[in-house]
C-alpha cells in the first residue's frame, strides 16, 4: 500500500473524536458496571493479581507456587509477564481491581484505532475516513465478540502500530524508525498466539508489497534493507527469549499435536459469513439457549468446536455497505488499497479453514500447526474489514466513490432475506426475528446517511458518520452475556474479597517449618478456578490450557475445574485417598459437593468435613505429608507408574521413587525443616545421621537448580513429578533456586550438542 503523495490531516481533532466513540462504547466496562468476562476474568486476573503480589513484594513472579504445585509464569503463554500493557498494570498497582483490568484492555484498544488513524493520515486519506476505520477496528468483529480472549486482542492492537511504524521505516529507509517498528513487532509476537503469527505474515507481506509496487524493486530492497535488518535485530532481542522459553515449555507441556482435522474442527462456518450483515443473527450475545449458529443442535452434526461467539464478523452496517460499494466500483482493487483487499480474502479463507481447499496449502505455513482454530484468524478479519470500510469513507467523503447506493442497497435487502429463509428453515428461536429487524433499522440508518446525508459538506457528514456508526456498534456489539456480566460475578478474584469460604479456607490451612497445605478446588464455579493465585493459596489443580505433561498425566489435571464432574482420576492418582495425594501435601478438598460425588471411590466418611461458608464445604485428608521430608531409601520410577499406579504398599515417607541412578539405602531417621519459602527460592535445613533423599513436594522443573552448603548438586524427579535431592549425613542447608535464563541456556546447549 505505496504511500500517496497528499497533505496528512491534523492529528488532535482526529484522536479526540475517536477518543469521544471510545468511551461511549466501553463506558460500561470503565465505569465499572460491568466487567469483561470468562477467561479474562477466571484465568488472565487471577495471574495479573499474582504478578502484582509478587512485584510489590520485591519477589520474584516467573513461577507460581499456587496452581498445579507450582508452574512457571516466565515460559507459560497465558501468564501476563510478556503482556506489556497487563505487566504494566501489575507494576502500577499492587492489588489491581477487575475495572483496572478493563481499562488496561480498552486503553489497548483505543492504541490499535489510534494506529489505525496514524497509517490513514500518512496515506493522506480523510480523517473521516480514519475515524470510522478505528472505530470498527476497536469495536467490530472479535475485537468486540471475543474480547476476553485477552492475549488475540492485544496482538491485534499492537498490529497496525507495527504496520505504521514499519511503512514509516520503508518510505523514509529510516533506521530509528525501523528499530521502533521491530519493538512493536516483538510486542505483538510475544502473545505467541494465532493472531500473533498470521499478523506477523502481514506485515511480511506489507514488505514484500512495497518492493514490489516500486518503479525499481531490487533497487528498493538495497534501499531499505538497513532499516529492516534494524527491526530484524531488534525485534530478536525482545522475542527470542521469551519464545525459546515458551517453545521449551511446550515441549514438555500436555500440549497434544494438532494435526489438519484437528484444526479444521475449529473453522469458521460459512453460515458465519451472514453476522456481517446481522451481527447477533444467531443469539452469540446470550442466553445460552437463544444460540443457535454452528456448531449448535440446530445445526446438526458440522464436526466443529467453536464457542458461540467465536463467529462474529459485525463491524456495523455502515461499513458493511461502505465495503459493498468498493466491491461494486472496483475502488477496492485501486493501487492504494489493494494489497487491503487481497490480505482480507486470503484471512477470510484461511478462517474458512476445511470449508475450502485452501487450508491444505496454508497448513504447510510455518507456525500454523501450532494452533487448532483457523476461526481465530476473524480477529484479523476484522482489523481488515475496517480499514477497507474506512478506505470506503475517505472516498466517499472526497467525492471519488461513485455509486448511488441502489445496487449495495439490493445486496442487503438480498442478504437479509437469505438470513430470514435460514431463520425460518432452522426453526430459529423468536428471538432471532428480533436480531433481524435490528439489523434492518441499521442498514436502513446507514442507508439514509449514505445517499441524501451525502450531500452534507464533507465535515459534518464525517461526524455524522461517526454518530451513526458508535450507535450501531453499541447495539448491536455493545455489553452482553458474552462480553459483560456483574462484577459482582467475580468480587471471589479480588485481592480485598471478603467472600466467607475463602476466610474459612485461610483459617484453616497451616504454613510452618514443615507443612504448606495444599487445597483442591473443584467444582465451585467458572470464577474460582484460578482463585489460589489471587488469595496466595496452593492448589493442585488450576486453570491453564498449557501445563506440565507429566502433572497432567499423573494427578488428572484438566484444562478446567469449574464442575465436579471435571475432576479425572488416572491410575496414579485413583483416588483423594491415594498416595499421590498424600505426597502433594492435599490437606483440603474444597468443593460444593461430597468428595465421594467427585471421587467415586471414597467411602462417605473418609474425608471428614472440617467447616462450611457461603455454601462451600471443606473436607480434610488427615493422611496430607508435609511439605519436606527426609527418606533413608529410594527405588527406581517404574516406567508404567502414569499408566499402571503408584507400587502396592509404598509408603513414601520411607521409600522416594526417583529416575535415573538409585542411591544406596540410608539407616533411617532424620528431619527436614523449611528455613524460607518463596516462589523462586526455597530453603530447607536437614539433620541426618547417615544422610538420604530430601523430599520437596513442589513440581520438578529444568530450570530449578539445588545447593548444598553452596555446592550444585542434581534435583532427581521423585514420584513422577516433584523433587528429590540426596544429602548427607548431619546437618545441612539445601536451597533450590529458579533459574530460568541459567536453565534455558543449559536446555539449548545439550539440544544443540546432540549428535
Amino acid at each position: 500500500m505505496p504511500a500517496p503523495h497528499a497533505v496528512p490531516f491534523r492529528l488532535v481533532p482526529a484522536l479526540g473524536l475517536f477518543a469521544l466513540g471510545w468511551f461511549a462504547l466501553a463506558a460500561p466496562w470503565l465505569l465499572g458496571q460491568v466487567t469483561i468476562p470468562w477467561d479474562a476474568k477466571a484465568h488472565w486476573y487471577p495471574h495479573l493479581v499474582f504478578a502484582a503480589r509478587a512485584l510489590h513484594a520485591a519477589a520474584s513472579p516467573a513461577w507460581t507456587p499456587n496452581i498445579f504445585a507450582g508452574s512457571t509464569e516466565i515460559a507459560d503463554p497465558q501468564s501476563v509477564l510478556f503482556s506489556a500493557p497487563l505487566l504494566a498494570l501489575a507494576a502500577l498497582m499492587p492489588k489491581p481491581g477487575l475495572t483496572a483490568m478493563d481499562w488496561a484492555v480498552f486503553a489497548m484498544l483505543f492504541a490499535g484505532g489510534t494506529g489505525v488513524i496514524l497509517l490513514f493520515r500518512d496515506r493522506g486519506w480523510h480523517w473521516g475516513g480514519s475515524l470510522v476505520a478505528a472505530l470498527a477496528f476497536a469495536f467490530g468483529a472479535a475485537a468486540a465478540w471475543r474480547i476476553q480472549h485477552l492475549s488475540q486482542v492485544f496482538s491485534l492492537c499492537w498490529w497496525p502500530l507495527a504496520w505504521w511504524l514499519l511503512a514509516r521505516a520503508l518510505d523514509r529507509r529510516s533506521i530509528l524508525w525501523g528499530i521502533a517498528a521491530g519493538l512493536a513487532a516483538a510486542l505483538m509476537v510475544l502473545g505467541r498466539d494465532q493472531v500473533a503469527m498470521l499478523c506477523a505474515y502481514l506485515l511480511a507481506a506489507t514488505i514484500i508489497a512495497h518492493w514490489a509496487s516500486a518503479e525499481r524493486p531490487l533497487r528498493e530492497v538495497r534501499a531499505t534493507l538497513a532499516p529492516l535488518v534494524a527491526a530484524a535485530v531488534a525485534g530478536a532481542l525482545v522475542v527470542t527469549v521469551p519464545v525459546l522459553m515458551s517453545a521449551l515449555w511446550g515441549a514438555e507441556s500436555n500440549r497434544v499435536v494438532i494435526d489438519e482435522i484437528g484444526a479444521g474442527r475449529g473453522s469458521l462456518h460459512p453460515g458465519h459469513l451472514l453476522t456481517w450483515v446481522v451481527g447477533n443473527l444467531y443469539g452469540a450475545a446470550g442466553p445460552l439457549a437463544e444460540h443457535w449458529g454452528p456448531p449448535s443442535p440446530t445445526w446438526g452434526e458440522t464436526g466443529l468446536f467453536l464457542a458461540r461467539n467465536m463467529g462474529n464478523l459485525y463491524a456495523g452496517a455502515l461499513p458493511l455497505l461502505l465495503v459493498l460499494g468498493l466491491l461494486r466500483t472496483g475502488a477496492a482493487f485501486d493501487r492504494e488499497i489493494r494489497f487491503v483487499t487481497i490480505a482480507l480474502a486470503v484471512m477470510l479463507l484461511y478462517a474458512l479453514g476445511w470449508y475450502t481447499p485452501a487450508f491444505r496449502l496454508f497448513w504447510h505455513l510455518p507456525g500454523v500447526d501450532l494452533f487448532r482454530r483457523p476461526a481465530d484468524a476473524v480477529f484479523v478479519v476484522g482489523g481488515l474489514f475496517a480499514i477497507l470500510a474506512g478506505y470506503g469513507a475517505h472516498r466517499l467523503l472526497t467525492g471519488t466513490l461513485a455509486t448511488g447506493w441502489r445496487v449495495e442497497a439490493l445486496v442487503a435487502a438480498a442478504l437479509v432475506t437469505l438470513a430470514s429463509a435460514l431463520i425460518v428453515a432452522k426453526g430459529a428461536p423468536q428471538a432471532a426475528w428480533m436480531n433481524l429487524a435490528v439489523a434492518v433499522c441499521s442498514i436502513a440508518a446507514a442507508l439514509l446517511v449514505l445517499g441524501p446525508g451525502r450531500r452534507l459538506p464533507a465535515m459534518a457528514l464525517a461526524t455524522v458518520l461517526a454518530v451513526v456508526l458508535t450507535a450501531d456498534l453499541r447495539l448491536t456489539n455493545g455489553p452482553s452475556e458474552s462480553t459483560a456480566l456483574p462484577p459482582a460475578s467475580y468480587d471471589v478474584l479480588e485481592p480485598g474479597s471478603t467472600d466467607p469460604a475463602l476466610a474459612l479456607i485461610r483459617s484453616l490451612t497451616v504454613r510452618d517449618a514443615t507443612r504448606r497445605d495444599r487445597v483442591e478446588l473443584i467444582g465451585l464455579g467458572y470464577e474460582w478456578q484460578n482463585a489460589a493465585m489471587s488469595h496466595d493459596l496452593e492448589d493442585v489443580l488450576g486453570f491453564n490450557p498449557v501445563r506440565s505433561a507429566a502433572y497432567a498425566n499423573l494427578v488428572g489435571a484438566e484444562d478446567i475445574a469449574a464442575l465436579p464432574g471435571q475432576r479425572r482420576f488416572p491410575p496414579a492418582f485413583p483416588s483423594y485417598r491415594g498416595e499421590l495425594a498424600d505426597i502433594l501435601g492435599l490437606r483440603y478438598v474444597v468443593s460444593r459437593v461430597p468428595p465421594n460425588d467427585i471421587d467415586k471411590r471414597l467411602a462417605p466418611d473418609a474425608l471428614p468435613l472440617v467447616g462450611e461458608a457461603g455454601g462451600v464445604r471443606i473436607y480434610e485428608n488427615t493422611r496430607a505429608l508435609p511439605r519436606v521430608w527426609v527418606a533413608p531409601t529410594a527405588m527406581a520410577t517404574p516406567p508404567d507408574l502414569a499408566t499402571a499406579g503408584f507400587p502396592s504398599g509404598l509408603d513414601p515417607r520411607r521409600t522416594v521413587l526417583v529416575e535415573g541412578e538409585v542411591p544406596p539405602p540410608r539407616q533411617p531417621g532424620g528431619t527436614a525443616r523449611l528455613l524460607a519459602y518463596g516462589n523462586t527460592g526455597v530453603t530447607v535445613e536437614t539433620t541426618t545421621a547417615d544422610g538420604g533423599v530430601l523430599v520437596l513436594a513442589d513440581a520438578w522443573h529444568p530450570w530449578w537448580s539445588a545447593r548444598i552448603e553452596g555446592r550444585e548438586v542434581p534435583i532427581r524427579r521423585a514420584f513422577g513429578l516433584v523433587r528429590a535431592v540426596e544429602v548427607p549425613s548431619g546437618t545441612v542447608t539445601v536451597t533450590f533456586t529458579f533459574e530460568p535464563l541459567r536453565g534455558l541456556a543449559r536446555q539449548v546447549s545439550e539440544r544443540f550438542s546432540r549428535p
